[in-house]
């Protein structure tokens, strides 16, 4: 059986190619912009074991 080809197939994976080159560029531009700031928030819990459990603030003055 011969291939058949798919236009719309192949026009929407080049838009969407493109889009994502476009945004990635965009991304790179508004890095450079703010200094390279990876764009996370500073608000995110900071994790400081292995396990992904959360940091406390006064981790280093808790005694058991």
């Amino acid at each position: 059986m011969a291939y058949k080809v798919n236009y719309n197939f192949q026009k929407a994976e080049r838009d969407r190619a493109k889009a994502a080159k476009k945004e990635a560029k965009l991304r790179e531009k508004q890095a450079a912009r703010t200094g390279g700031e990876s764009g996370e928030s500073d608000d995110a819990p900071a994790t400081a074991h292995d396990d992904g459990s959360p940091a406390t603030a006064h981790a280093d003055t808790v005694q058991d």
